[in-house]
């Protein structure tokens, strides 16, 4: 299992490319549609789709912000990360389909100490994903609390 940075390895400005990547199918997207109670015909019914301007199924915006930051775990916050605290200037400027592989990029916009927890640290990042072709889909900031690292180590 691949560790996250802690706190103090943090450093603004840094940027991560990060090795994993995913390829999004017809059942993650109407899965996810599925589970959250999304009946949008443009997400889960081929026929209406076909006839919008895309021409077929667009992926569902909350489940490309959700797979761009999970994308971003490994290695960046895995087994580090205490919570997410917020989600700020979300754009998504162009749609994914079944069939597009996205990839992830983040940067440390901003970090300081925590104010209430000794052991942590509050970090913003920067996260953009990306269709195979670098297609920017999603763009985001969000704000993370990290742990420090533990006395000792």
């Amino acid at each position: 299992m691949t560790h996250g940075k802690y706190f103090e390895e943090l450093v603004v400005g840094e940027k991560f490319t990060h090795d994993r990547r995913r390829t999004v199918t017809e059942m993650d997207n109407v899965l996810f549609s599925s589970l959250t109670m999304n009946d949008q015909p443009l997400h889960i019914d081929a026929e209406f789709a076909g006839q919008t301007r895309f021409g077929q199924r667009v992926v569902n915006g909350i489940y490309v912000l959700g797979l761009v930051v999970g994308l971003s775990v490994s290695g960046l916050s895995q087994g580090t990360i205490v919570a997410n605290l917020a989600f700020d200037h979300v754009v998504q400027p162009n749609p994914v389909f079944h069939g597009d592989t996205i990839s992830c990029e983040t940067e440390i916009l901003d970090k300081r100490e925590s104010k209430t927890k000794r052991d942590c640290g509050i970090v913003r990042l920067k996260h953009i994903g990306r269709k195979q072709d670098r297609t920017i889909v999603c763009e985001c900031e969000r704000t993370v609390m990290f742990l420090k690292r533990p006395i000792g180590d």
